[in-house]
């Protein structure tokens, strides 16, 4: 028995060692009682033998034990010498054959082991010897050989029940499995023994005891054959093992495929495979369909790699044309398992596992029992699952809520015996898959390789996008624009030659109004007239920045929320229209990342339309999603209307984003250096309101900057303007926003500033100013008055928030001069009074 094993779970192990040595050392004493010590020739000659052969083990596969040939000698003592004798010859050889066990396994001797090896040899010996010893089968011919097999059956129960029982409480496993595992080997193997050694004392009785030196021999070449045996046994064992091994491997590389493919079956993979092996045992499946299952549940999905990506992670239901392309996962998913060759039925399993038990299921139609059990219990596992979790196009449901679901598909869609298990063990098998690891099998897909220039066949060739210059218009212009197209609301389905003209109408009239003002104006009458076109209540215009699509003009309900939100490309339902290229209707709006958070409501939008608009990530990409708050609210009309005049959609807005970027870049102060006004309004209405982030506003004006000029000239008056400007700059942060917007005016835009913190920063930056007069012009003639603004309490767009600093500027120097009025009435009565 190996210590390892002795050495787990060491209380209850030690106390039960304890135990058995404590009762093998009181039978022995018993037994020694009375004897007179006498060491007969048979004696020796048995122990000689017995210690030679001690070292003789035949390791068996499978089982944490041995055999020895030694075990023969044994059994002579136990016929042919008295009990004390034999029980001494047992504890000598035992202690011989632990000796000779460590020496071979390399471990250290254990007292603790070895004293309870010799006391149950002790015990085994004592419990044959009494056996054999009993007057039965007396007038029977042949009743020695009787008793002494029973003997050799109690020797051999006693020894392995104890053996057994040690090694079930060190490894928590069942006493009983144990025992039949040693008992499945060497029970016929003990007999052998027991046979041998009734041959061999029939032997010496009619030859005299020393026949036993011919013994050696053939106990010899029995030993070898064994031992051979085993070790071809062994050996196949390792190739057993290795194979299956390989199978594991297979399996986890198999299933870091298809996680490449779908990033959402990580935790989906360990819920399922979990929940499939419980139910296995409660149904009391074979090792082989246990282990077809335990495969299948990992790899059900391996067929996927063969259906589109756009497919896989499409937030929204799918097309007929689409369901069509994913029913086929399952075919190819068994037909890759097939040609893998498991050594138990995994392909059958994958095939059917999206067959229902009243034969409307996929792909054969199969009902009730003939579909694979493995199958069936595959098939609500999963549906549970999926129900439970998140996916692309609905949030997860309470687990409680997902088996109820389950539960009411039994008979029709589920095996009724398997739901009806499921239903009530599901919580716990939920706290052993959250108790499970997850799997590591991280790919690199993220990983950028540096190396190649390019493809051996080149790059592809794109043209250069054509679309013109969009800018915006004064308000009363736009709106005469949008009133000379008409104000007739059209039907989806009823010209989608019209709703492409119109459209182009407004775009076109965009391009020839002066490029003066915003884009927001187009942005905002493109809108009104899709509106008009296919009904809304919330609209996001959403522009792919690298990996991230931000909202750049947002509209009706939760426009704040949505204007708020930033969707990596590839998640959510805009972020997959963008990676895919594709439109999607009927999406469900909550899927958004952010958006719940960020609106605080659920079910406020149920289904949106969405279109891509762009060409890739090299040129414009974005797009373009309507919200409804009711549910499948859209249809195809309305898909071709979007599709009809996506172009045109497409050259408006990346016109006007071009001209944004170019107002915004090009703008500039000669004399600062800093952005101007008009510069200034973009940033802010692109930047702050038109995305809902809040922003404070900090209009500065320099007292007394014009008798500056008059006193010191305007030189200085220039070099006071770049002093301000760098004051400014340098005590601002890289998300803050300096600019010149007037005379002796500038504007400092802080993100996210805090209020306690805005009259310390006023009070220094006035400060710093009146240091740098005085080291200017040798007076203290200049320092800052401040308006303040901030978003969105004081307005709700850039225009409104400046009014609002205007007139907050406008009080401020008023009581300015109040206070600088005060103080001279203060200073010319305290003169004419002295």
């Amino acid at each position: 028995m190996e210590d390892q094993q002795l050495q787990r779970g060491p209380t209850a192990v030690r106390l039960f060692m304890a135990a058995t040595g404590i009762v093998g050392l009181s039978a022995t004493v018993w037994s020694l009682l009375g004897w007179t010590p006498e060491l007969p020739p048979r004696f020796v000659v048995y122990l000689v033998f017995g210690l030679a052969c001690s070292g003789m083990n035949v390791l068996i596969p499978g089982v944490l034990g041995s055999l020895s040939v030694s075990d023969v000698f044994l059994m002579l003592g136990v016929l042919e010498l008295k009990v004390p004798e034999a029980v001494i010859l047992a504890i000598l050889v035992a202690a011989a054959q632990y000796y000779w066990d460590a020496k071979h396994r390399g471990k250290p001797l254990k007292i603790v082991s070895l004293f309870f090896n010799t006391m149950c040899m002790a015990l085994a010996v004592l419990a044959a010897s009494h056996i054999y010893r009993q007057p039965w089968f007396s007038d029977v011919a042949g009743g020695g050989l009787l008793r002494l097999f029973l003997g050799g059956v109690a020797f051999f129960v006693v020894n392995t029940v104890l053996v057994s029982t040690a090694i079930a409480l060190g490894s928590k496993q069942s006493a009983l499995s144990v025992w039949k595992g040693i008992f499945d080997w060497s029970f016929s193997f003990c007999l052998v023994g027991v046979s041998l050694a009734e041959i061999v004392h029939t032997a010496t009785e009619r030859l005299g005891w020393a026949f036993s030196l011919a013994l050696l021999p053939p106990l010899y070449l029995v030993y070898r054959s064994i031992r051979l045996y085993f070790g071809k046994m062994e050996q196949d064992k390792a190739h057993a093992e290795s194979m299956a091994s390989l199978h594991l491997r297979t399996i986890e590389a198999l299933a870091t495929a298809i996680e490449a493919k779908d990033e959402c079956t990580g935790d989906h993979l360990r819920r399922v495979q979990v929940y499939s092996l419980e139910l296995a045992k409660h149904l009391g499946l074979s090792s082989d369909e246990v282990n077809a299952l335990q495969a299948a549940s990992i790899l059900h999905d391996i067929g996927k790699l063969a259906v589109p990506d756009y497919i896989i992670s499409k937030p929204g239901k799918l097309t007929p044309d689409e369901f069509d392309k994913m029913k086929v996962h399952t075919v190819v998913g068994a037909e890759i398992l097939e040609q893998v060759a498991f050594p138990y039925p995994v392909a059958p399993i994958v095939r059917s596992h999206h067959e229902k038990w009243d034969g409307s299921g996929y792909p054969d139609g199969l009902k009730a029992e003939s579909i694979p059990i493995g199958a069936r219990i595959l098939s609500a596992v999963d549906c549970l699952d999926a129900l439970a979790s998140d996916r692309q196009y609905r949030r997860a449901l309470p687990l409680d809520e997902a088996m109820d679901y389950v539960a009411g598909l039994s008979a029709r869609s589920f095996d009724p015996q398997v739901v009806d298990i499921l239903k009530a063990n599901y919580r716990e098998f939920e706290r052993l898959a959250q108790s499970t690891p997850l799997r590591n099998h991280k790919l690199s897909k993220d990983l950028i390789v540096s190396r190649g220039d390019a493809p051996d066949a080149g790059f592809e060739k794109s043209a250069s996008s054509t679309a013109a210059g969009v800018s915006g218009s004064v308000a009363g212009a736009v709106a005469a624009a949008g009133a000379g197209l008409g104000d007739r609301a059209q039907a989806p389905a009823d010209s989608v030659a019209s709703a492409r003209q119109e459209i182009r109408t407004i775009v076109d009239l965009a391009v020839d109004l002066s490029k003066s003002v915003h884009t927001e104006d187009v942005l905002s009458m493109l809108a009104e007239r899709l509106k008009q076109l296919v009904p809304y209540d919330g609209l996001a215009i959403y522009v792919r920045e690298r990996s991230i699509l931000r909202a750049r003009y947002t509209g009706g309900l939760n426009s704040q929320a949505f204007a708020s939100l930033e969707i990596p490309v590839g998640q959510g339902l805009s972020g997959w229209v963008v990676e895919n290229g594709k439109a999607i209707i009927n999406g469900n709006p909550a899927v958004e990342p952010g958006y719940v958070e960020a609106s605080g409501q659920v079910a406020a939008l149920n289904s949106a339309l969405a279109i891509p608009l762009g060409d890739g990530v090299d040129q414009f990409s974005g797009v373009l999603t309507l919200y409804r708050t009711e549910k499948d609210a859209y249809s195809a009309d309305h898909l071709r209307v979007l599709l009809a005049i996506k172009g045109d959609i497409t050259r408006a807005v990346e016109g006007a984003l071009r001209f944004q970027k170019t107002e915004t870049g090009t703008f500039a102060d000669p004399l600062t250096g800093l952005p101007t006004k008009t510069a200034l309004l973009a940033y802010l209405q692109d930047g702050f309101t038109a995305q809902r982030k809040p922003v404070t506003v900090l209009l500065c004006d320099i007292d007394e900057f014009r008798r500056v000029n008059d006193l010191f000239g305007r030189p200085k008056g220039d070099e006071l303007l770049k002093l301000v400007s760098g004051i400014l700059r340098t005590n601002s942060r890289n998300v803050d926003y300096v600019a010149r917007v007037g005379a002796d005016e500038f504007v400092l835009l802080l993100a996210a500033a805090r209020a306690e913190e805005l009259a310390a920063k006023i009070e220094a930056l006035n400060h710093l100013v009146a240091n740098a007069c005085r080291s200017l012009c040798g007076e203290e003639s200049s320092g800052l008055t401040i308006g303040v603004a901030c978003f969105p309490e004081n307005g709700a767009d850039a225009g409104s928030l400046m009014a609002f600093a205007e007139q907050a500027l406008a009080h401020a120097k008023e009581a300015r001069r109040d206070s600088r009025s005060t103080m001279l009435q203060l200073e010319h009565s305290i003169r004419k009074t002295s």
